[in-house]
């Protein structure tokens, strides 16, 4: 017989809502209890493949125990607004999954439950209750158990013995002693579990107990006696109804049909995309009418696989004779220096997509075409300026093509581009992403062809029929999605010049860049490297004394035991766990007043260094050019800059010894010098600028220190008498207010009390009153368009701008004020890399931009070009923009990275 579930949803929709952090879609539509109940349910529904799962939850508004007890429940606050907004939707997605789901009005969950166990146990069913309320143990019995999904226990009659004390048929007088905090319920005062216990042991019920009240001496026995005549009605309250007159019969409910559309809607509007991603590869599978384009779908004119040259030359034709192909390859590895060319893959209208296979290699592989000769025929179309191509990443298909002397031009489009232009936070901007945003379309993914992890093979040994599913696939999913994101884009002028004008030709300023790839002195890192073990073992010898005891330095756990519980330091943070945290954040504040915390810091920092740079760039010299080759990536930070992979360079720190030491291995060839170009404090002018405050400018115009003209403002001081530690806090007041830092923060980093920080911010906003008209502003239209944009019109979406949560809408405010800023400064370096890419490679000048470093060009010259370089380098980036105050460079020039600045 089936077994009858029955899920306590109020219970699980609470708990999910308060102990998952506030998840959130692009919209700002929260999501976090959603997911957790619905994780739950699939849990269940997993667990039970074969049994009836029925989903109750509570009415709105008030029920009957509210009559019997006005006070019922008043000690609870209002419904957060963030989690009403999410049962609704959770009722949708159940109901589309086909989960009976019972509310009756008047009526608790609680109640329904245990009337709908009652009658399941009375026609001998198995009966399961999932929830989290112990007051459902008094439903326990022979056959009816509870179980808890979140803290994955399961409850029977010796369970709940052993939990509470008490038998099941116990529970109802042993909460009704003991009472219920989070109903309100009062209990017998300074009656805990212990004494409720020990009492219903020897007086095995509460009626029996009220009898023999006067047994019980003490104050406890006359709070027992005074308690007694509420007695009737706290047990009434306390016990579960099972005799709640339903509108189905319990044979009536029945699960329906899972609604495979509805489910991938809606999963698709809350942004679940794992479960978006299975649902849409279950309607492929059953071959459903979905509104997804079957993209490897052929008609016998579509020929998907190309493997003989008479068909390769009538495609070639056809490739000859287009205006706008899409285009992907697929190869043996994502490191491009290395990556051989397995297939290529074209579309020319994104339902007819081929796939020309050329190096599988397995055993009875079918004959394929040469790839030297195929390439010799392709080369001439994808060098042809005049035949646009579509391309996801096409950077990397660039570089590839590279190995074999082919120079792919008429790049016209990159859907991944074009994603990351028209909204950065959307989705994530990789094919995969994009199809299931855009198109609601599940790609065959790379592990379905290949396999996963250690069993995975190379993409030379997938089946060529595999493969040229999911090859062909690529191209026409990529030219699917350019006809939907290019209309879109273009419809915005603005949003069409950022991607015309800056990313597009972008492309291939960084690709330059990346082949070419930058020096290292690898045996002066080397020598680094063993200066910092040295150093580590040292700091590990001053740790183990602070402690007193030698322990794991890299061990939270260990650390955590001798900071809090041996040396008895304040707990500042506690992790999810509630354990006290050991964050770096929380360090730095312990170091200010204590030993070990700034040694395990000092510890952390150095062995980060010297394994992320100093043992690791080493490494990373390819092969076959003794260089570093970074990536960067266009299409990751959402306000608009750069960030470099593999390695990152950009986090390599500037002031301290060993970041400089390390930068010092960055050098030029013989004959050449390292040449770095830094725009000077760029986000505070384009801060002027957007601000249009006076005072501000005026600094600017006159090129004050600008921090210093800031002590001098907020300090009341001349100018000529401000110190360094006013220039110090000046300068964290600077960067902080257009980062949108609180009093409280600000009190933090410059080791102020907090009343002291908000009477710096507001003498600070009294001398330039145009910054915080520019943020009240910002942030109003930021509310009311749900974007904020650059000078140039590159736009940031803000969907947490109108979050319930306090918290959430508080960082989206920041972002508002400080993205603009950052995005457009972003803008700036790169129409400035732009034009000096153009220049170099038009003069042919002897000289190679080398790397980008957030507010910073970096340059490898040669000698007797430094001049003139130098002199044409700070004009193109001084006129990359066109500020109300002035953009001025700075330039230097040494052996090494580090001595040119």
């Amino acid at each position: 017989m089936q077994k009858l579930i029955l899920i306590d949803g109020s219970s699980y929709l609470f708990r999910a809502y308060h102990a998952l952090p506030p998840l959130s879609n692009t919209a700002g539509q929260p999501t976090g209890a959603i997911y957790g109940v619905i994780n739950m349910l699939r849990r269940i529904i997993k667990d039970y493949p074969d049994d009836q799962v029925v989903v109750v939850f509570d009415p709105k508004g008030d029920t009957f125990r509210h009559r019997l007890y006005p006070a019922y429940k008043a000690n609870r606050g209002e419904t957060p607004e963030d989690l009403i907004a999410q049962i609704e939707p959770l009722y949708e997605i159940i109901r589309a999954m086909g989960l009976p789901l019972i509310i009756v009005d008047d009526v608790e969950a609680d109640d329904v439950i245990g009337t709908l166990a009652s009658a399941a146990d009375k026609k001998g069913r198995e009966v399961i209750i999932s929830t989290g309320d112990k007051d459902m143990a008094q439903l326990v019995n022979a056959r009816v158990h509870l179980i808890n999904t979140m803290t994955d226990s399961k409850l029977d009659i010796a369970g709940v013995q052993k939990k509470f004390g008490v038998l099941p048929e116990q529970i109802i007088d042993y909460l009704s002693l003991i009472g219920d905090s989070s109903d309100n319920i009062p209990g017998v005062a300074k009656v805990g579990p212990k004494t409720a216990v020990k009492w219903l042991a020897h007086y095995q019920s509460l009626d029996n107990l009220a009898k023999h009240a006067d047994e019980i001496g003490g104050k406890v026995g006359e709070n027992l006696r005074a308690w007694l005549k509420d007695m009737a009605l706290i047990r009434e309250l306390i016990t579960i109804r099972c005799d709640v007159k339903l509108p189905k019969e319990i044979a009536a409910i029945k699960q329906s049909p899972t609604d495979h559309h509805k489910l991938a809607e809606l999963f698709k509007q809350l942004e679940f995309k794992a479960w978006l991603k299975a649902q849409l590869a279950l309607l492929a599978t059953e071959q459903t009418d979905h509104a997804v384009v079957k993209t490897t779908e052929k008609t016998a004119d579509q020929q998907q696989l190309i493997l003989t040259k008479s068909a390769f030359d009538h495609y070639l034709l056809k490739l000859k004779n287009a205006k706008l192909i899409a285009f992907d390859t697929e190869t043996s590895s994502l490191d491009d220096f290395v990556a051989e060319l397995i297939g290529v893959s074209f579309s020319f209208n994104g339902h007819d997509g081929v796939y020309i296979p050329l190096a599988h290699d397995y055993i009875d592989t079918p004959q394929q075409l040469d790839r030297d000769w195929v390439l010799r025929q392709l080369k001439p179309i994808l060098e042809n300026p005049d035949i646009k191509k579509i391309g996801q990443n096409l950077k990397y298909d660039k570089k590839v093509l590279m190995n074999y002397a082919i120079d792919l031009r008429g790049i016209a489009f990159d859907t991944m581009l074009e994603s990351y232009v028209y909204n950065s936070t959307a989705t994530r901007h990789d094919m995969d992403s994009l199809a299931l945003h855009y198109l609601n379309y599940h790609c065959i993914s790379y592990e379905d062809v290949c396999g996963k992890g250690a069993k995975q093979i190379g993409f030379s040994q997938v089946d060529i029929n595999k493969a040229a599913a999911y090859a062909a696939e690529d191209a026409d999913v990529t030219y699917q999605l350019h006809q939907q994101l290019w209309p879109a884009l273009a419809k915005d002028p603005a949003l069409k010049k950022v991607f015309e004008t800056i990313e597009m030709p972008l492309l291939d300023v960084l690709t330059e860049m990346e082949r070419y790839g930058v020096l290292i002195d690898s045996h002066y890192l080397n020598q680094q490297s063993q200066a910092l073990a040295e150093r580590l073992t040292a700091l590990e010898q001053s740790a183990y004394k602070a402690a007193e005891v030698c322990f794991n330095m890299n061990s939270p756990k260990q650390l955590r035991e001798i900071l809090f519980d041996k040396q008895g330091l304040p707990v500042l943070k506690k992790t999810k766990t509630g354990q006290p945290s050991t964050a770096e954040d929380v360090l730095q504040d312990l170091a200010l007043d204590f030993a070990l915390p700034k040694i395990i810091l000092d510890y952390r920092s150095l062995s980060k260094l010297k394994s992320t740079y100093t043992d690791r760039l080493p490494q990373q010299v390819q092969a076959k050019t003794g260089r570093v080759h970074t990536s960067y990536h266009q299409a990751v930070a959402s306000t608009g800059r750069l960030s470099s992979a593999n390695p990152n360079l950009q986090n390599i720190p500037i002031r301290s010894t060993e970041g400089q030491k390390i930068r010092q291995a960055f050098i030029a060839p013989k004959g050449y010098k390292i040449m770095a170009a830094d725009y000077s404090q760029i986000e505070l002018r384009i801060m002027a600028h957007l601000s249009d405050d006076a005072g501000l400018k005026q600094a600017f115009a006159e090129q004050q220190d600008i921090h210093s003209a800031t002590a001098a403002q907020v300090f009341g001081v001349p100018l000529a008498t401000v110190n360094a530690e006013q220039r110090r806090k000046a300068k964290a007041i600077n960067f902080g207010l257009i980062y949108g830092m609180s009093a409280f923060g600000l009190a933090k980093q410059i080791h102020v009390d907090r009343n002291t920080a908000q009477s710096y911010i507001d003498t600070y906003f009294k001398r330039y009153p145009g910054i915080k008209a520019y943020m009240t502003r910002t942030q109003a239209l930021a509310n009311d368009k749900g974007y904020v944009e650059t000078l140039f019109g590159r736009r940031l979406y803000l969907p947490e701008i109108k979050a319930s949560n306090k918290m959430r809408r508080m960082a989206a405010e920041r972002i508002a004020i400080n993205a603009p800023m950052q995005g457009t400064a972003a803008d700036i370096i790169k129409i400035a890399m732009i034009h000096i890419y153009q220049w170099l490679n038009k003069n042919h000048v002897d000289a190679k931009m080398v790397m980008q470093v957030h507010d910073e060009l970096v340059f490898e010259v040669a000698e007797k070009e430094i001049d003139m370089a130098r002199e044409k380098v700070k004009y193109l980036m001084e006129s990359a923009g066109e500020l109300s105050v002035p953009l001025i460079v700075d330039i230097g020039v040494g052996d090494n990275w580090h001595e040119a600045h």
